[in-house]
């Protein structure tokens, strides 16, 4: 939720050209023009449509975070989801940040070059978690472990100092690996952006620990170091890559979309050479999750009832403090840690739902913190904006040109005033198709056809993924044959049963 990297001054956006070959970075339709030219008048539009307060804004109460939790009154213009519980957001971000480094923030009109930069390989082989591996970015791995055989193959974590007194049953709680100013070691800062997915990023160290003991009690005493890591890490990789297309896409999209992309094949998404990401994927059908964020979210149950942890996932207006009252990151502190059963469905009954997707976004996102006077601070602001920033085509057109239905004129005729409802902006566009096609639970045709196409395409493209070298591959950490996140949180360690 806070500020990514920036480009350079004079900007690069991804090509237009359809004989372009190189880049991490493109467009699905590369010859449909853009929703209109960055003109004073758009950009006002735009900026009306995202403000804080506006049409966007779903005006929740902030003054009782506990209260978000439970109340509907609190928050009328945000439903709840009952399809999806709350984690699904975070996992959502997690795999963003996993799939590509996208430091899209700039907000300034910029020229098309045909160029970009992504400074991260679009694939989801999870080097957010190994770096670049144990040999170039050590860093990352522990390197005094209690058992020496597991020197530089396992990655580092670290105990919460006072987490005991403040977790159920004295349970120790662990923090991804920091530097002495409390930077984060990881193989992407923004995992370190809020308390859940920094959590998440944890879970997903302790899951290749696990996979490291696993493995090794598997291959037996004979085992080298090297050897255990690869097997672990390819494990680990096919795990996650299996519950992306078999529970994140199905639960998001629809299975019905989900299997007859893997089935049928992809139509738009395609390459010369390898897999890149499309611009009307990142700023475009895959920022539907900012629809789904809650305004509040309970991180842990604390050592007691009376000690639970709950703040909102953001709050600007906090004082700093090494340990605020809000769930953003970059901060360790004994209350710091998350309990799951909140966040994904372990069938005790504790989840809360997300919210639903929609054109409402939670208000704690209309004042992201972080920014200076003069900045815009708006998320639905800064997202519309990069509409013109990436020339990024109407919602309609993008319809059409997938030959899909395209919503009636009445399904947005809160943007007439704006002029808005004839060339939409594709963000808003799949929000407001989410809504209407499918109640807010999922994903409609454009957004779901783009994000299941990206996922699906980037790991056919990746020669060393499951989907590619064995697709009829069963996961053996699940059960059954079958594998989720609460599988995955389980047997990382990181679930404390009370």
């Amino acid at each position: 939720m806070t500020r990514h990297g920036h480009y350079p001054m004079g900007g690069e956006n991804p090509p237009r050209s359809v004989a372009y070959e190189q880049g991490k970075f493109g467009r699905l339709f590369p010859t449909l023009p853009p929703i209109g030219l960055d003109t004073p008048t758009l950009r006002a539009a735009l900026m009306e449509l995202g403000q804080p307060g506006g049409r966007m804004d779903a005006g929740d109460d902030l003054s009782d975070p506990v209260a978000l939790l439970s109340d509907p009154a609190r928050s009328v213009n945000n439903p709840n989801n009952p399809d999806l519980s709350a984690g699904m957001t975070f996992l959502g971000q997690f795999l963003d940040h996993d799939l590509t480094f996208d430091p899209t923030s700039s907000l300034e009109r910029q020229v098309d070059p045909e160029a970009i930069s992504n400074f991260r390989t679009p694939a989801l082989e999870l080097d957010s978690v190994y770096g670049s591996g144990p040999g170039a970015t050590p860093h990352l791995y522990d390197q005094q472990p209690a058992d020496p055989f597991d020197r530089g193959i396992k990655l580092l974590t670290e105990a919460i100092d006072g987490c005991e007194a403040v977790s159920r049953g004295g349970v120790t709680r662990h923090d991804l690996p920091r530097n002495r100013q409390g930077v984060a070691l990881t193989g992407d800062p923004r995992n370190d952006e809020n308390l859940i997915v920094s959590q998440l990023h944890l879970a997903l160290l302790r899951f290749h620990n696990a996979a490291v003991d696993h493995v090794r009690a598997e291959l037996g005493a004979a085992a080298r170091p090297a050897e255990v890591f690869m097997e672990a890490q390819r494990l680990v990789r096919w795990h996650y890559q299996w519950m992306i297309v078999h529970e994140f896409l199905p639960k998001t999209c629809g299975p019905g979309v989900v299997q007859d992309v893997l089935e049928s094949g992809r139509k738009f998404y395609k390459w010369r050479n390898a897999p890149y990401i499309p611009v009307e994927f990142s700023v475009a059908a895959y920022r539907f999750g900012h629809s789904q964020v809650r305004p509040s979210y309970r991180a842990n149950f604390g050592a007691d009832d009376a000690g639970q942890f709950v703040g909102l996932i953001l709050d600007a207006s906090l004082p700093p403090s090494l340990d605020p009252d809000d769930l953003r990151g970059e901060h360790r502190a004994p209350r710091r840690f998350v309990d799951w059963q909140t966040f994904f469905d372990f069938g005790d009954g504790r989840v809360k739902p997300n919210k639903k997707i929609d054109t409402r976004l939670s208000s704690v996102l209309f004042a992201l913190p972080g920014f200076g006077a003069g900045d815009v601070a708006s998320l639905a602001q800064r997202n519309l904006l990069r509409q013109l920033t990436f020339s990024v085509p109407s919602g309609q057109r993008v319809a059409r040109a997938m030959k899909l239905d395209e919503l009636l004129a009445a399904d947005l005729d809160d943007l007439k005033d704006l002029h808005l409802e004839a060339r939409t902006p594709l963000w808003y566009y799949i929000l407001r198709e989410a809504d209407v096609q499918q109640g807010g639970k999922r994903l409609g045709a454009v957004g779901a056809r783009i994000v299941t196409e990206v996922f699906v395409g980037v790991l056919e493209g990746d020669h060393t993924s499951y989907l590619a070298l064995d697709p009829e591959w069963a996961p053996i950490f699940g059960q059954n044959g079958d594998f989720g996140i609460t599988d995955l949180l389980s047997f990382a360690g990181v679930v404390v049963e009370f």
